[in-house]
Order: structure tokens, then C-alpha cells, then sequence
């Protein structure tokens, strides 16, 4: 059973917990801003709502959506979702992790990722992969904290505001 125990770093509390259709405009707002201010996601399409709720609903569907809250707000989000369609990849899921602008650092990250880790392995998956891009290395960090291995990058698969991107690999065994 997922340990929903408070997170508390930096004099703030920060509960994770399975995410709520009700969670979606927060979420949504957190891609939004992603989408628009960095390249952790690789489009400029904004998410509308009709295509958050879906989306969102997938996960759901799934069990595989959390939520981290401080202060009664969500402060982040994390998902995981198959890696790939054919059912030669139905065990390896691949992890999304965002914490809201202005709440890094507070371990709300750290949270969710153990949070989708335990909640994998409960499912009865066999590897969670992440795919960074290759500079954001605060992303990679954080995925070499729980055990993640760098395992390549793919140079210039990507683009985004008028620059190439490069994708990094990482994989988790779940024993």
C-alpha cells in the first residue's frame, strides 16, 4: 500500500495523494506552463480542457495519477503510462513528473516520484523509463536519487523554440 505520509522539507508540508477528476484544471495548469515556459514538454499546443479532462481520465483509468499538495493547493503532479503501444511493452510504463513554478526544491519532486515508483511495482510492472530532455538536469538528478540508470541519449530528435533537443534515456528495474 502507497505511503501517503507528508513530505516536509523547507518548513512546508507537502501530501501526496491519488489524483481526482476535480485535480484537472490545477494539472492542466501545471502542463500549461510547462508547455509554454520550458522544454520539458515537447509542444507548443496549449491543452484545452476538453483534452485535459480526457487525458487526465486516462490516468485515472489507470490508477497511475498523484497529486502533491501544499497548503492546500496541488503543487505538482506526476503519471505514468506505457512506454509504448504494442503489447510487447505492456510491462514498462514511462514516468511524468512536474512540480508547480516557485515550489521546486521542497521536495514535492522526491514525493511523487516515490509515490508513481511504489504504485509501478504494485501494478506489477517490470521498468519505468523517463525520457529528459537532456538538459534539464534537475529532472535527471532526481532520477539518479531513486536508483534510475542513464541509459543514452538521443541527439536531436526534438525541437523547440527554434533549437534542437536532445533526449536522455533513464530506466528502473522494478524488482
Amino acid at each position: 500500500m502507497l505511503d501517503m505520509n507528508p513530505i516536509y522539507e523547507k518548513n512546508r508540508a507537502a501530501t501526496v495523494r491519488r489524483a481526482r477528476p476535480a485535480d484537472m484544471e490545477a494539472i492542466r495548469a501545471i502542463r500549461n506552463h510547462a508547455i509554454e515556459h520550458s522544454t520539458a514538454l515537447w509542444t507548443q499546443t496549449l491543452q484545452s480542457p476538453t483534452e485535459g479532462a480526457a487525458w487526465l481520465a486516462a490516468h485515472l483509468e489507470r490508477d497511475s495519477a498523484f497529486v502533491a499538495e501544499v497548503d492546500g493547493e496541488v503543487a505538482g503532479f506526476a503519471v505514468y503510462g506505457p512506454w509504448r503501444e504494442k503489447d510487447g511493452y505492456r510491462h514498462t510504463v514511462e514516468d511524468s513528473v512536474y512540480v508547480r513554478e516557485g515550489l521546486h526544491g521542497l521536495g514535492i519532486g522526491s514525493g511523487l516520484l516515490t509515490a508513481l515508483i511504489t504504485s509501478a511495482r504494485e501494478a506489477g510492472h517490470h521498468v519505468v523509463i523517463a525520457g529528459i530532455e537532456a538538459e534539464n538536469t534537475a529532472s535527471i538528478r532526481l532520477h539518479e536519487r531513486f536508483g534510475f540508470d542513464h541509459v543514452g541519449t538521443v541527439p536531436e530528435v526534438g525541437t523547440k523554440f527554434g533549437r534542437w533537443l536532445d533526449l536522455t534515456i533513464m530506466r528502473l528495474p522494478l524488482p
